[in-house]
């Protein structure tokens, strides 16, 4: 029987999305960015969109502004459809009831595709890797072809910087377990896992092993 707290909101009955009293005695607690968070979700776009910001100015003076309009458009076509298909729809934040994310990296991409708790596929990881490689490196020929060498280093140093933060602030602590980026320590993974059977169920039968050792467990 379904949890009263799964409906409507949560219809697979994550902890994600369960009331925040239910984190008292979650083993992962302070370890995992698994709940919405305004602060988080402004890191991550004050990481973002300045690595950008460079590369539309090189662009637009170089004469290539015209292809701004490319960029966008593979940006909303990756974020609402090819993102949410390929890594989204795996993460618990995706799990919520409703047409729009509520996440703390891709706040209100559509949520064209049913949740599904497994892992990531191993197509899936490189298809992710690829898109994402598209995204960020888009603008650099261009940047090049007009010689716009100091906007293209600015850009350079940018995506370093965003590639660097979001390693070491954000997958280290992603519950989208199965990104090919994310840093989550084992034993964090089977404490999250524990708390919500129809991820675990999911990954087990992808073939994970729940690995319940003891020290797995909170101390």
């Amino acid at each position: 029987m379904t949890a009263p707290q799964a409906a409507p909101r949560n219809p697979h009955d994550l902890c994600t999305w369960r009331p925040e009293s239910a984190c008292a005695d979650c083993a992962a607690a302070g370890r995992l960015d698994c709940r919405f968070s305004w602060r988080e979700l402004a890191y991550f776009l004050a990481i973002f969109l300045p690595s950008m910001l460079p590369a539309a100015i090189g662009m637009v003076q170089g004469g290539y502004g015209g292809w701004l309009l490319g960029w966008f458009g593979y940006a909303m076509f990756f974020f609402n459809g090819w993102e949410t298909y390929i890594l989204c729809r795996h993460c618990p934040y995706y799990a919520e009831k409703g047409l729009t994310l509520h996440c703390i990296s891709n706040y209100g991409s559509l949520k064209l595709w049913p949740y599904n708790p497994g892992p990531m596929s191993r197509v899936e990881k490189a298809q992710f890797l690829v898109g994402a490689g598209l995204l960020m490196l888009f603008p650099f020929p261009f940047l090049a072809a007009a010689g716009q060498w100091t906007m293209l280093l600015l850009t350079a140093v940018g995506v370093v910087a965003f590639a660097w933060s979001t390693r070491k602030a954000k997958c280290a602590r992603c519950v989208n377990f199965s990104c090919p980026l994310n840093t989550v320590p084992r034993p964090v993974v089977d404490a999250y896992l524990r708390r919500n059977p129809v991820m675990r169920a999911a990954w087990e039968a992808a073939g994970w092993d729940p690995g319940d050792e003891p020290s797995n467990q909170r101390r």
